[in-house]
């Protein structure tokens, strides 16, 4: 069985790999071929894709499918050629699976006319509202995993567009992607019952280390 990013792909035929990346790379517009060659590429773009993000959309607007769609084509369209566009094959990670792929495109929608509709524009004035807002879109974006690569990221790149929103400094999600990834993915779980509470713990710690980076920098 192949893997790539820990994911369960052996549903993807070998072409859809580097030629020598051993499974590990998906093709790529770049040619790269060894995992952390690829890793570094994406993280490179990855801030100039924010930052054009930001740019894009203000406090007012409420976010849909196809702007998720559009960040990840903005920020992976020039390593992938299918950047923007939904998986067309199963994943699954740990023996969790995610949204089959014949489900994403209904899926997307119904995110789109639930979760996004009911916590975008994220200007609310209370910080626990904001908290709510950010724990439900995340987990209900992750769930679904809608593109084969990148969820993690785009899911938090919606999360940042979302905090400034609500008038927040640029979060650091060093926590959920380092320190507490068992407790991440135990929120993520969560939510497969609606229960966010315990990614609005994370969410809440994530911001106030996030004000409290932002105060030292001033």
């Amino acid at each position: 069985m192949k893997k790539y990013d820990r994911y369960d792909t052996s549903s993807l035929p070998e072409a859809q790999f580097e030629p020598s990346s051993r499974g590990r790379v998906l093709k790529n517009k770049l040619r790269i071929k060894r995992k952390r060659g690829i890793d570094e590429a994406e993280s490179v773009v990855l801030k100039t894709a924010i930052d054009k993000l930001l740019n894009m959309y203000d406090e007012n607007h409420r976010f849909t499918a196809a702007d998720i769609k559009t960040m990840h084509k903005i920020w992976l369209g020039e390593i992938y050629e299918w950047a923007g566009e939904y998986r067309q094959v199963n994943l699954s990670k740990a023996d969790f699976p995610f949204a089959a792929a014949k489900q994403i495109s209904k899926l997307m929608n119904e995110i789109e006319k639930g979760s996004l509709s009911k916590h975008t524009p994220c200007n609310f004035k209370s910080l626990e509202r904001v908290i709510q807002a950010l724990a439900e879109v995340h987990i209900e974006l992750i769930l679904i995993h809608p593109f084969r690569e990148g969820n993690g990221r785009v899911a938090r790149i919606l999360s940042t567009l979302m905090a400034f929103q609500a008038g927040l400094p640029m979060l650091n999600f060093r926590d959920i992607t380092d320190k507490k990834r068992k407790e991440y993915f135990a929120a993520i779980n969560s939510g497969l019952s609606r229960n966010y509470e315990p990614m609005e713990k994370l969410f809440k710690k994530i911001i106030e280390r996030s004000i409290k980076a932002k105060s030292v920098e001033i």
